[in-house]
């Protein structure tokens, strides 16, 4: 038996390639958009790849199954619930899936959504690992709210979850090993663990939304403190349903010069996201920019602030400009119409002379800083953290609105008087005020280390009050 795991940490996403090496027979379980990596392996290893299965549509990435078909021939497979635009082998609830020796069992598992389905795979009669997309992750269970088909509610899908969990996963030997399709920082779950390998009898014993407990208190526990929900989610889940353009790893955009930067600046639609730290971004940036670094989670947070058919231009440090194209494309933003190359000259700008008019920089405030706004009263404070976060602390009188609903709720920020906005650590906090000087709120900043910084400097200030638990 050939298992391997293939994990993409910007996106929190796990594929899998199962293998027989007697037959040379295989099939990719949850591809990434970029299927190279797949094929290169199955080469190496003399696999032939002839089937492709989704456990559900993906909502986080656009999903390679299409890549992978057109690339090998292979058959597409999804639980017997979905409908797509191409033909699909419908897999069942105890269909076998035999590859030689090795034989894939599919299990439904509803719940995250109605047509998902887990992969038991099976050396022999024996069973080794399951594959359970987004149904038990290691620490949770997949929320029920970002897909739901037909007239069903969350409520129903939490119900489905619950059965999933206790009458199918559960029912497995413990020795199994749970390979999930996300792991910590996916927004498909709220308190994933960031182990990649657990196994049944493990999360039988720590994983606290599959304690014994009833259907009831089940379905409150994974209703309750999502993570609020990107916007272009709900664009991906549909691509995966339907015929779509297919990635091309040889594709590039013009790298712009200066005069044709110049031009795109004096005219007007095209979304700037700027990929730089946001230290680098504080210094120097193009006014109406939004500053998404590629260090943080790059992808899914250009699916927060800008639309999939949003004409992009990336302000990239030299030699990144692939990888920004590359990241977009794993969700489906294709349309980046080019990218320009930021290269400090004698003056340590990133931008040249020509450029000025259109650069402006920010001063991030210390915590200190904060500390004294907020003593004057002079300031909105603007928290952009998931609700899970704020409730483990928060800064007193700060308005919360988290930053995939920024976007589309950024109306209700006051206008007339100074925004600071922080989240954990500096990184979103950054994404966010630029957002908000891009759609008006020009006096925007944002604090430094965020709230961790906060938290840290308040605990050991004597006396200070500042924090709400």
């Amino acid at each position: 038996m050939i298992l391997e795991q293939f994990y993409l940490q910007c996106l929190s996403h796990a594929s899998y390639l199962v293998g027989d090496e007697a037959t040379g027979r295989a099939i990719i379980v949850d591809p990434r958009r970029d299927v190279d990596e797949y094929l290169a392996d199955a080469q190496r290893d003399g696999l032939r790849i002839e089937g492709v299965v989704n456990t559900h549509f993906h909502a986080d990435f656009v999903s390679g199954h299409l890549e992978l078909a057109a690339a090998t021939g292979a058959w597409i497979g999804f639980g017997e619930a979905a409908e797509t635009d191409y033909p699909i082998r419908r897999l069942r609830h105890g269909e076998r899936i035999s590859l030689g020796a090795v034989e894939i069992e599919v299990l439904s598992t509803p719940g995250h959504t109605w047509e998902s389905v887990s992969l038991l795979v099976r050396d022999g009669a024996e069973p080794i690992a399951v594959l359970t997309g987004d149904s038990l992750f290691i620490g949770d269970v997949g929320r029920p709210d970002l897909a739901n088909l037909g007239g069903s509610t969350n409520t129903d899908l939490a119900r489905a979850m619950y059965g999933t969990i206790h009458k199918t996963l559960l029912t497995l030997p413990d020795h199994v090993q749970v390979m999930p399709a996300h792991g910590a920082g996916s927004s498909c779950g709220k308190n994933l663990s960031a182990a990649l390998v657990s196994t049944i009898g493990e999360q039988r014993l720590s994983n606290p939304a599959v304690q014994p407990m009833t259907e009831d208190d089940f379905v409150a526990l994974i209703t309750a403190g999502q993570p609020a929900v990107p916007g272009y989610f709900s664009t991906d889940a549909d691509l995966n349903r339907r015929v779509h353009t297919l990635f091309d790893s040889t594709k590039t955009v013009p790298a712009l010069t200066d005069a044709e930067l110049r031009d795109v600046l004096s005219g007007a639609g095209a979304f700037v996201i700027d990929t730089r730290a946001p230290e680098e971004f504080a210094v120097g940036h193009l006014a109406g920019s939004v500053n998404v670094g590629l260090g943080g989670r790059f992808a899914e947070t250009c699916g927060m602030v800008a639309d999939i058919g949003d004409p992009i231009l990336a302000i990239t440090n030299p030699g990144q400009e692939q990888e920004a194209l590359l990241r977009l494309s794993r969700i489906g933003y294709d349309n980046v119409i080019g990218v320009y190359d930021t290269s400090p000259g004698e003056s340590g700008s990133a931008f040249p002379a020509s450029l000025s008019e259109f650069v402006e920089h920010t001063d991030r405030v210390t915590v200190a800083e904060l500390a004294d706004l907020l003593e004057q009263n002079s300031i909105t404070l603007l928290d952009v953290r998931n609700l899970g976060e704020r409730e483990s602390g928060y800064i007193a009188g700060s308005l919360h609105i988290p930053l995939a609903e920024l976007a589309r709720r950024a109306s209700e920020v006051p206008d007339g008087r100074p925004v600071v906005v922080h989240c954990q650590s500096g990184w979103r906090s950054s994404v966010a005020a630029s957002l908000l000087r891009a759609q008006g709120h020009s006096a925007t900043t944002d604090l430094l280390g965020g709230y961790a910084a906060w938290s840290e400097t308040m605990a050991a200030t004597p006396g200070s009050e500042t924090a709400e638990e």
